[in-house]
C-alpha cells in the first residue's frame, strides 16, 4: 500500500481533516484523563532537523512516545545529510528501518524528494514555505473554542511566510476567509503559496482594515529563520503590523489571537494581547501535540473508529 504523505495543507481533504479532528478531541481527552492509549506500540519515528525547533521536537517526540510508539532525533549537522549524502539516498535507508518520518528543513523541494524516495509516511514539520503541523493545530483549536471555521474570516498581519502561505490552503480547503495585510514587497505570492485559486483571501494594505470583525487575528514574528540577516530592514518595515489591543478591539466580538510562537513581545504583537483574554496561544501549543498525534495514526494506521 503506497504511503500518504503530509506535505502540504492542501494534502488531505476536508472529510479527512473532519475525521483528524474527532480523533484529536478522543485522543486529547485519554491525555487529559491520564488514560493509556498506545496504537503505534513498536512504531518508530525518526525526527530529522535542519532548522532549529522547540515545539516541533517536543510535541512529535511525546507525541510518539504518548502512542507507544518511539522517537529518534537526527539533527543534520550531526549525520551524513549534513556533509552532502543526497537526499534520495537518505530518504531509501532511513525509510527501511523506520516507520514514519517528519522533516523541519528550509526548501519545500527537500521534503518533497524525500517523499518521492521513502516507503513510509512523511511529515513536513517546517519548510520555507509551508507549515501545514502548526494550521491542523489552529484550526483545531479555533474549532475547538469557538466551533467551525467555515465562513469565517482571519486575519492575517505580518509577513507572507509559510504560516501565512498555509492559511492560505486551509481556506481553500474549509472555505472561509483570510483578510491578509503586509508591508509593501511582502505581498502573497499565490504560486509559492500553492493555492487553488484566490477566491478565499482578500488583500489590504491597512492592517486594521484587515482585522476589522474578523473572528481570529493571528500574525508570526517579522524575521523567519533563514532571514535574519534582514532582521533591521524587516523591524523597519513592519513596524505598523503590531497586533495591539486597538486592532483587537475592532475586531469581532468573541475574536481570538493566535501566535504560532516563539513571540516576540512589543515587535509582532505587544505583552497586553498575547498575555490577554482573547489569546489562546497557549491552547494552541499544546493542541499541536495532539493534532499531530491523530495525524500520525491516521498516516499509519488510517482511519481508526473509537
Amino acid at each position: 500500500m503506497k504511503a500518504r504523505h503530509f506535505l502540504q495543507f492542501k494534502d488531505l481533504s476536508r472529510d479527512e481533516y473532519e475525521h483528524l479532528f474527532i480523533r484529536t478531541r478522543w485522543i486529547k481527552e485519554q491525555f487529559k484523563s491520564y488514560r493509556q492509549y498506545w496504537p503505534l506500540i513498536d512504531r518508530m519515528l525518526v525526527m530529522i532537523f535542519e532548522k532549529q525547533s522547540t515545539r516541533t521536537r517536543l510535541s512529535f517526540e511525546a507525541g510518539m512516545r504518548q502512542l507507544g510508539g518511539t522517537a529518534v532525533f537526527l539533527n543534520t549537522r550531526d549525520s551524513q545529510l549534513g556533509r552532502g549524502e543526497p537526499v534520495e539516498d537518505a530518504a531509501e535507508v532511513i525509510s527501511r528501518m523506520s516507520d514514519i518520518v517528519m522533516i523541519r528543513t528550509f526548501e519545500q523541494e527537500i521534503v518533497e524528494r524525500f517523499a518521492r524516495h521513502s516507503r513510509v509516511p512523511i511529515i513536513n514539520g517546517l519548510t520555507n514555505e509551508y507549515h501545514p503541523c502548526q494550521i491542523l493545530g489552529d484550526i483545531y483549536t479555533f474549532i475547538e473554542q469557538r466551533g467551525p471555521i467555515s465562513g469565517k474570516t482571519v486575519a492575517w498581519i505580518g509577513d507572507s511566510n509559510n504560516v501565512c502561505n498555509t492559511w492560505l490552503q486551509a481556506a481553500e480547503v474549509f472555505d472561509f476567509n483570510v483578510h491578509v495585510s503586509t508591508p509593501p514587497g511582502y505581498e502573497v505570492e499565490p504560486e509559492r503559496a500553492g493555492l487553488y485559486g484566490t477566491s478565499h483571501y482578500e488583500e489590504f494594505s491597512d492592517p486594521m482594515q484587515a482585522a476589522r470583525e474578523a473572528d481570529l487575528v493571528t500574525t508570526d514574528v517579522w524575521t523567519s529563520m533563514g532571514f535574519e540577516s534582514e532582521n533591521e530592514e524587516r523591524k523597519r518595515d513592519f513596524e505598523d503590523w503590531r497586533v495591539d489591543a486597538e486592532m483587537m478591539k475592532i475586531a469581532k466580538k468573541g475574536a481570538v489571537f493566535m501566535h504560532c510562537l516563539p513571540a516576540h513581545r512589543g515587535e509582532e504583537v505587544t505583552a497586553e494581547v498575547i498575555d490577554g483574554p482573547q489569546s489562546v496561544v497557549w491552547d494552541e501549543a499544546e493542541n499541536r501535540l495532539h493534532s499531530q498525534k491523530a495525524l500520525m495514526e491516521f498516516l499509519l494506521l488510517g482511519r481508526v473508529e473509537q
